[in-house]
């Protein structure tokens, strides 16, 4: 009985022990990714966060900064599942929907731009710009749904009329004949 009780002790404490070094790791990474971002090296810091959800996957920061600096970075898609990763996490953290938006409305005008210097916008370019246009209304709407007293609430309203109006004005499709 004793045995087995010194063996219970020893392998709690071991679980412990590695949880709190677990923590302080992710502390060391998150603040070195901070550092990265600050300097404008994403690359770096999008290396460090991932090192971070490595270790431990269930702190909603990590996955909102990680957003932030693939964002910067251009990878519109970590970004996507970055902010989304982070809503499965937190789901009333309201800053995560309107960067989500942001990102979705990025990528959606990138899509078209670099369609547009090809001369010409694939069907599935248009079809991918709209429906991250739509997902980034719905992202804005529920931002505000959940911060109705938005410092930012003007700008936010804004950004929403600039995407409905988009959807009003796409390019039309000229037939040939």
């Amino acid at each position: 009985m004793k045995k087995a009780l010194l063996i219970a002790s020893v392998l709690f404490i071991a679980v412990i022990s590695t949880a709190c070094i677990n923590n302080i790791a992710v502390q060391e990474l998150n603040n070195k990714a901070a550092e990265y971002m600050q300097k404008g090296d994403y690359e770096s810091a999008i290396n460090r966060l991932q090192a971070s959800i490595d270790l431990y996957s269930t702190i909603y920061e990590t996955y909102y900064n990680m957003g932030i600096a693939a964002t910067n970075a251009k990878k519109y898609d970590i970004a996507i599942e970055a902010f989304e990763n982070g809503i499965k996490i937190k789901p009333d953290f309201a800053n995560f929907y309107y960067s989500l938006a942001v990102v979705q409305a990025e990528y959606s005008e990138e899509l078209i731009e670099l369609s547009d210097e090809k001369k010409e916008v694939s069907a599935d370019d248009k079809a991918k710009s709209s429906d991250l246009k739509n997902a980034a209304i719905e992202h804005a709407k529920k931002y505000l749904e959940l911060n109705p007293q938005a410092e930012d609430k003007d700008e936010v309203e804004d950004f929403l009329e600039d995407l409905n109006q988009e959807e009003v004005k796409e390019k039309p499709i000229v037939l040939e004949g």
